[in-house]
């Protein structure tokens, strides 16, 4: 959806209207003045963003990643793991070898 505005660089805000359909469409149940504040608030936004196309970036190559590309996952390791008795050992309540707990209503 586009948000129709005469100056979307204007931090006066966005059209009411458009925010409450913005707020319909994400079924969110705004008041009158939270419409009103959010378009000032979405208006600020646009403005900061339209500022970014005042940046000179001729001389910039495009990049699509800028930290380098990296595997960050640890290798996976089968490790001996806890034994029931040692697992059950601080449990508040267990029976018949499994831990017991409160049932939820």
């Amino acid at each position: 959806m586009a948000i129709e505005h005469t100056n979307l660089s204007d931090p006066a805000g966005i059209d009411p209207k458009q925010v409450a359909r913005l707020s319909r469409l994400s079924r969110l149940g705004l008041s009158d003045d939270e419409l009103q504040r959010l378009g000032s608030q979405l208006g600020a936004i646009v403005a900061a963003v339209d500022k970014l196309a005042e940046a000179d970036t001729d001389r910039v190559d495009p990049t699509a990643q800028v930290g380098g590309l990296t595997n960050v996952c640890r290798p996976d390791v089968v490790l001996e793991g806890l034994s029931q008795g040692d697992a059950l050992a601080n449990a508040a309540s267990q029976e018949a070898g499994l831990l017991r707990v409160p049932a939820i209503q």
